[in-house]
């Protein structure tokens, strides 16, 4: 579906030095510096995938997302999405993509969202018994009955970006682009539009890329990750694989009756008469009985590492 080889994008950005003397130098010579915010990305993403895009600010995210949607041309590389080249054929590339951008919205702000749906119907051609059709299906999918007829304006944060979606989708698009969509949202909206986007990927096959901060939304969404640092791509896996690898080891607190000994497959990082925390060293089951060799275990409790553990490990190794 979604083929990168060897993409690049510079660009070139003035040098601003402070001072009126070196603001009226700079007006008759400018000096200039490039910024490499793509640096050789190879990727591919197959038809129903769902994919975290993830990186720092200043990754290069958004200039990837850009050259995807058909905004920005690569300086060099090759692209095809659903075998059409994202600038060249915009016009063809346009129909088969959805963006949805979490603090901004495509829909007319004073307008009913019914109305704004409809001028997107004209916009995209779309038949009349197919638009009929799919406007059912998505009122009914995200819950739209009470506010299809009320101005964007008077919606809620959390309706609107359902709505947007819903827009996003109207179409039948092969990709969806998420950018940052839960961003802002109390944690019972953010809980919903991640049940949405699931079930349109799940439904329509939909391959969908999604760009936040957020990873909750990386953890209840996607299945795999794709790492972007200073322009270049750093790791591209299974989410269980990145948990896996840079999740760190497990712990668990337990309180028992005994004498708690010292064992190779767990470490001891604190402990009081009856109160044990541990490392995990080896396989949690393996701990486990080893325990019960010498100690009662009236209580145990495992600790998981989040999943922003996981990515704050990422960065690190990668210096991001």
């Amino acid at each position: 579906m979604i083929h990168l080889k060897n993409v690049s994008k510079t660009y070139r950005v003035p040098i601003r030095k402070a001072g009126f003397k070196q603001a009226v130098a700079a007006f008759f010579k400018r000096e200039y510096r490039q910024i490499d915010a793509l640096k050789k990305i190879s990727l591919q993403i197959e038809t129903g995938e769902m994919v975290g895009y993830i990186g720092p600010n200043g990754a290069g995210k958004s200039t990837t997302i850009k050259i995807l949607s058909g905004i920005l041309a690569p300086d060099e590389g090759k692209i095809t999405i659903a075998g059409l080249d994202p600038f060249t054929q915009r016009k063809q590339h346009a129909k088969n993509i959805g963006v949805v951008f979490g603090q901004r919205t495509q829909l007319w702000w004073d307008l009913p969202v019914g109305d704004s749906f409809e001028l997107l119907k004209e916009i995209y051609k779309i038949p009349t018994a197919q638009y009929e059709q799919r406007l059912s299906e998505f009122i009914h999918l995200f819950e739209l009955e009470d506010i299809i007829q009320r101005p964007v304006r008077q919606l809620s944060l959390g309706q609107r970006v359902r709505c947007d979606i819903a827009a996003a989708l109207l179409h039948q698009p092969k990709v969806l682009f998420l950018d940052e969509p839960t961003i802002g949202l109390d944690a019972y909206s953010k809980q919903k539009v991640r049940a949405f986007i699931k079930q349109i990927n799940q439904k329509y096959q939909v391959t969908v890329i999604l760009t936040t901060h957020d990873m909750q939304d990386i953890e209840q969404i996607v299945s795999r990750v794709v790492l972007i640092g200073h322009g270049e791509l750093l790791y591209d896996g299974k989410l269980d694989a990145l948990v896996g690898k840079y999740g760190g080891p497990q712990r668990i607190q337990l309180q028992f009756q005994g004498e708690l000994l010292s064992h190779a497959s767990y470490t001891i990082l604190e402990v009081t008469q009856r109160t044990a925390f541990l490392q995990v060293n080896t396989n949690l089951a393996d701990v486990i009985r080893t325990l019960q060799q010498t100690i009662i275990i009236d209580h145990l409790e495992v600790f998981k590492p989040t999943i922003d553990d996981v990515i704050l490990n990422l960065y690190q190794e990668y210096r991001v």
